[in-house]
């Protein structure tokens, strides 16, 4: 049996109410009766709430446990922006970009030869990725550190000859062993993104009477970039913080120049929260540029660009803006 509409003056805005039937459905109204608005009553998550406390209370836990540990704060700050610990700063920037950079051209030009039909080349690249995929960065840096024990001259035959001792500088053996082992992830990546193109665009090259290295560089590169980007810009984020690794190889980074500080001034925890503070704001700014970097690559391929931060930020606004007009 269905209960009857409920009949509302004429003027009432309200308009007629749905009633339901006995089974709990919905009645159906006459054509061209108006609905009621309906009001929508939000769902509360006390979950979420409880979460934030325990996270919020932990939070103001570690950082009181911290404010009472014995550590002068006043040395924290005060050598934060002293000229040695930015001179480490330049440095480790530097050593960063300029391996960053020798991996990245090493690893397109191992990916190309791994995926070369000629089995000579393909087994060079595969060989490379092997090794220094598989051995650790730190002890590829000792062996470039101590490659004098072994070769005592550096003989290019009538192009270079010099002593191992004068050519290893530790900026040298930083670049070789971060360099050398970053080319050897980046041939992964890049392998990978050139074979997310489909072959169909190689094939209309070639049918265009393009070259093969023509159609590597201006059809299958650009494409790619869109799968290379991403762990591209977590490599060199990660490589900002493996670079502390050649302090053991002398060369005078932010992590050497804060521990030089620290062991001279007896402030050895005081400097190493300095070196974590500067590891912290490079590894922020290079994420907003890795952001902004995927954001343009993302053109074409998705319908609408995720949004930056600036306009999450305003949308986060106005939704409390009007979760606090509706309540």
């Amino acid at each position: 049996m269905t209960d009857k509409i409920r009949k509302v003056p004429d003027g009432d805005p309200s308009g007629p109410s749905l009633s339901k039937t006995s089974s709990g459905t919905p009645a159906s109204l006459p054509a061209g009766t108006p609905y009621e608005a309906i009001k929508a009553i939000p769902v509360r998550h006390y979950g979420r709430w409880v979460s934030a406390v325990v996270v919020v209370a932990l939070l103001a836990w570690l950082i009181y446990a911290f404010s009472q540990g014995n550590i002068i704060w006043d040395t924290v700050w005060g050598k934060l922006f002293d000229g040695t610990i930015l001179s480490g700063l330049w440095s480790t920037i530097v050593i960063s970009v300029a391996s960053m950079a020798l991996g990245l051209v090493l690893g397109v030009l191992f990916a190309v030869m791994r995926l070369s039909k000629n089995p000579v080349t393909g087994a060079v690249a595969w060989l490379y990725i092997w090794f220094f995929r598989g051995t650790p960065v730190y002890v590829q840096l000792l062996v470039w550190f101590n490659l004098s024990l072994i070769f005592e001259y550096i003989n290019l035959g009538p192009i270079y000859k010099n002593e191992t001792v004068d050519v290893m500088t530790p900026f040298m053996v930083a670049l070789l062993g971060l360099g050398l082992n970053e080319g050897a992830y980046m041939a992964e990546i890049v392998r990978a993104g050139i074979q997310s193109v489909d072959e169909g665009q190689t094939e209309a090259a070639h049918a265009l009477g393009m070259s093969q290295p023509k159609t590597m560089w201006r059809v299958v590169l650009p494409q790619a970039m869109r799968v290379i980007v991403p762990p591209t810009g977590n490599e060199f984020i990660n490589m900002l913080k493996t670079s502390s690794l050649v302090s053991a190889v002398q060369y005078t980074e932010l992590l050497r120049a804060s521990s030089n500080i620290g062991n001279t001034a007896g402030a050895v925890m005081e400097m190493l929260f300095v070196a974590s503070i500067w590891y912290l704001v490079l590894t922020s700014v290079f994420s907003v540029g890795q952001y902004y970097l995927e954001r343009r690559f993302a053109r074409g391929s998705t319908r609408n660009l995720p949004p930056t931060p600036w306009q999450r930020i305003k949308a986060n606004l106005t939704t409390t803006k009007r979760s606090e007009v509706s309540a």
